[in-house]
């Protein structure tokens, strides 16, 4: 599937009002058509200073009758541990890009980077108030109710972001490895972002679509979406830059794959989400989807090995930042 040019520019030109009604679908696809584009760092950040949006804006009423009177309980469990991954995901992400902005020697890079700190900041307030306006949780700060939430974390979600803060301290500890660099840029931005975090983007924000459900959860979700296409576009970008100035940095990328394909091949239980609408293959379809598209973008040709452990990813291992 290819977006259609006035898709794209309805995608892009939305504003945060009017992401209520935007097909998220189509937000996933603008992603794909941006990475074709290869924007550069400075064009990533003049769409950032047009699509920001106000998570105080948000009216999650309609939201909390939902969430109490139309969705089952088979749902809400389905859908808790699916948002849960991008509850934690995206706190953690404000601890772990400082390495990144600050091995990354490029200023356009840095300032853009400044802008995805931002974001990241703003998702995890928006799924602060989304816990405590529609599920209900409460307690001191932020942290308060990511503990609560913590009950729905994955070992894959935990794996995934416990490997990216390992890549973080070699950062810290050797700045000029660029090596550690690439492998960290392929763990979050190809991997957790582009691969995980839009995988369960698309199917969560397809539930609420179909069902006429959580429509402050949508608006503000699909915005968190858009943000994320600037994200994985600039982290795509970043690899294709560096693969041809050098490219033995193709291990680098192939590591980062397999170490996060190891830990998504096992699973403590079973999530289902055939309550959400999908069957596992359905999902494990879509994951393959976005990792394909990913890799063929930056010009990696994934060797076989990686291709069978692909195979192997088990849904209940995703999570989001």
């Amino acid at each position: 599937m290819a977006i259609d040019i006035e898709a794209e520019r309805v995608v892009e030109r939305a504003s945060f009002r009017e992401m209520r009604t935007v097909d998220v679908n189509d937000v996933i696809e603008y992603v794909h058509a941006g990475i074709q584009q290869w924007p550069t760092s400075r064009d990533l950040y003049d769409k950032y200073a047009i699509q920001r949006w106000n998570v105080q804006e948000l009216d999650f009423t309609q939201d909390r009758i939902d969430w109490e009177t139309k969705l089952s309980n088979d749902e809400k469990e389905a859908f808790l541990y699916v948002a849960t991954g991008f509850h934690h995901g995206e706190r953690q992400v404000e601890v772990d890009l400082w390495p990144e902005f600050m091995a990354i020697d490029n200023d356009e890079d840095k300032i853009f980077l400044t802008s995805q700190m931002e974001d990241e900041a703003r998702h995890t307030i928006f799924f602060d108030r989304f816990y405590r306006e529609v599920v209900g949780y409460d307690g001191e700060g932020i942290r308060g109710v990511l503990h609560q939430s913590y009950a729905h974390a994955t070992p894959g979600l935990v794996g995934a972001f416990a490997y990216l803060t390992h890549l973080g301290d070699r950062i810290r500890q050797n700045p000029e490895d660029r090596h550690t660099l690439v492998e960290f840029i392929a763990a979050y931005h190809l991997w957790i972002e582009g691969v995980g975090a839009l995988t369960v983007m698309q199917t969560t924000l397809n539930f609420c679509r179909r069902r006429g459900v959580l429509p402050g959860y949508y608006q503000g979700f699909n915005a968190t979406t858009r943000d994320e296409s600037r994200h994985v576009q600039f982290g795509t970008s970043v690899l294709h830059r560096m693969l041809h100035e050098d490219p033995t940095y193709v291990e680098d990328i192939n590591r980062a794959l397999r170490v996060n394909l190891a830990i998504s091949s096992v699973a403590a239980f079973r999530v289902q989400y055939e309550p959400l609408g999908y069957t596992e293959e359905e999902f494990q379809g879509i994951f393959m989807n976005q990792l394909m598209r990913k890799t063929r973008a930056i010009g990696l040709e994934l060797p076989q090995d990686i291709l069978e452990a692909a195979q192997n990813v088990r849904p209940e291992a995703f999570g989001g930042g």
